[in-house]
């Protein structure tokens, strides 16, 4: 029996950093979707940035989604399939919302996984507990910034407690199937053909061959006719895929540089870790700050916005037609809002001049960096208003680099690379940006 086409919803467009080849979809129109469908690709991503959505948005957003997938699925014939839910390594997003769509639109799935290892940004899961390397040191993921975000915080790093907290108590944790690493290296086959109910589950996992493991296993109940829904980080997604290595290394993404011009780098994430590799990137050679002063914007006012586009438009010409890469970031300060909807609007508002600034930028660009899934997944829908885009690979570990298509109106043959927030350490984009400058880390100083 062939291998079940991966169905990737993925909240931002920072999923496909573990695989290539793919079709990144940024519409989920039923056209769209059979395209998606019937690519070549084992896997098909479906971006539907939800994460920056209110609640009852990501709910509608992703039912939207699903209703679509229905009529596509139908169409393409396709009869094997898995669902994944890409969400955040760190456990931010929409959950438990998000796999309660999928199930009401797509179900009954027999279980529903949380799978948030993701090797290359240094999260893993052991004893159901999961972790992020902070400075080299395994610390609890309730320990890190991640777990006091305003939009999505939580307080449980032992992911069956998690699952308590965020559904609210309807899934005790005493009732969270645990996939330790134990089993997950024994095999769970199994257990596996034993779960119904929309069980939901827990899986280990230390090393990207636990992943393996725990996919074949997923492969060969699915042949039985098991039905299975995952909330899962990147990581998996290599293993249910089973990819082989992307054709161009990320030494040699620089290839793809067009006509060896200085690119943009756009930063609007605002997580301690974005914030120092942008102190990195600044001391690179042939940088040039172009800070966006968003408490601009809190003055209500079309004709101060338009001063402000103009005024960065005119820094970012004049950088690069001295031959420099002008890097646009957001101020870096924290403002505080009265509720989670106006800090949302806000961050609205902030992306439509980052996007403003983007269809601005010089027509024979070399290439574009976007910092932040948010920002990443406006560039590609909005900025560049991209429909699909083919994914080369990765140019850094978990960092994805697509390419514009050839007939795109006026960037064509863009290659953009789409940095997570909170993936590399601190010389990471700097590392990204000399690539792509044909220029050796050496460089950094």
């Amino acid at each position: 029996m062939s291998d079940p086409k991966i169905i990737v919803l993925d909240d931002d467009p920072t999923g496909s950093q573990t695989v290539h080849g793919c079709l990144l979809l940024m519409q989920w129109d039923v056209p769209t979707l059979v395209e998606g469908l019937s690519d070549v690709s084992p896997i098909v991503f479906i971006l539907t940035n939800t994460r920056a959505m209110t609640p009852d948005r990501a709910d509608a957003v992703t039912r939207e989604v699903c209703r679509n997938l229905k009529g596509a699925i139908a169409q393409a014939q396709i009869t094997d399939f898995l669902i994944v839910s890409r969400s955040d390594s760190t456990l931010r997003g929409h959950y438990p919302i998000e796999t309660d769509a999928i199930a009401d639109e797509l179900g009954s799935f027999d279980a529903h996984f949380l799978t948030p290892a993701f090797f290359e940004g240094g999260r893993l899961t052991l004893d159901s507990i999961h972790y992020l390397y902070v400075n080299g040191h395994r610390t609890p993921v309730h320990e890190t910034e991640f777990a006091r975000d305003s939009v999505f915080g939580y307080h449980h790093s032992y992911l069956p407690a998690y699952v308590e907290e965020k559904t609210q108590g309807r899934i005790p944790a005493s009732q969270v199937e645990r996939f330790v690493l134990a089993d997950v290296r024994a095999g769970v086959l199994d257990r596996l053909l034993h779960l119904a109910g929309n069980q939901c589950g827990v899986v280990d996992a230390e090393t990207q061959a636990d992943l393996d493991q725990f996919a074949k296993d997923v492969r060969q109940a699915a042949s039985q006719g098991k039905r299975f829904l995952f909330r899962s980080a990147a990581s998996l997604l290599t293993a249910l895929a089973n990819l082989p290595p992307q054709p161009t290394s990320p030494q040699s993404m620089g290839d793809y540089t067009r006509n060896q011009k200085p690119g943009a780098v756009v930063v609007g994430s605002h997580v301690k870790k974005t914030t120092e590799q942008l102190n990195r990137l600044l001391q690179a050679p042939g940088i040039v700050p172009v800070e966006v002063e968003v408490a601009r914007l809190l003055e209500d006012s079309a004709t101060q916005r338009q001063n402000l586009l103009q005024s960065l438009l005119a820094r970012v010409q004049e950088a690069y037609h001295q031959g420099q890469t002008p890097v646009i970031f957001t101020s870096r300060q924290e403002i505080t809002f009265a509720d989670v909807q106006t800090r949302l609007d806000f961050g609205v508002a902030v992306s439509q001049l980052l996007m403003d600034i983007v269809r601005g930028l010089p027509a024979d660009l070399g290439f574009l960096i976007s910092k932040g899934g948010i920002t990443s997944n406006d560039v590609l829908s909005d900025g560049l208003a991209l429909r699909t885009a083919r994914l080369l690979g990765q140019i850094l570990p978990g960092v994805s680099m697509v390419c514009t298509p050839a007939n795109h109106p006026q960037f064509p043959n863009l290659p953009v690379v789409l940095f997570p927030g909170n993936v590399g350490d601190a010389d990471a984009v700097a590392e990204a940006y000399l690539r792509l400058s044909r220029q050796k880390h050496g460089d950094l100083g």
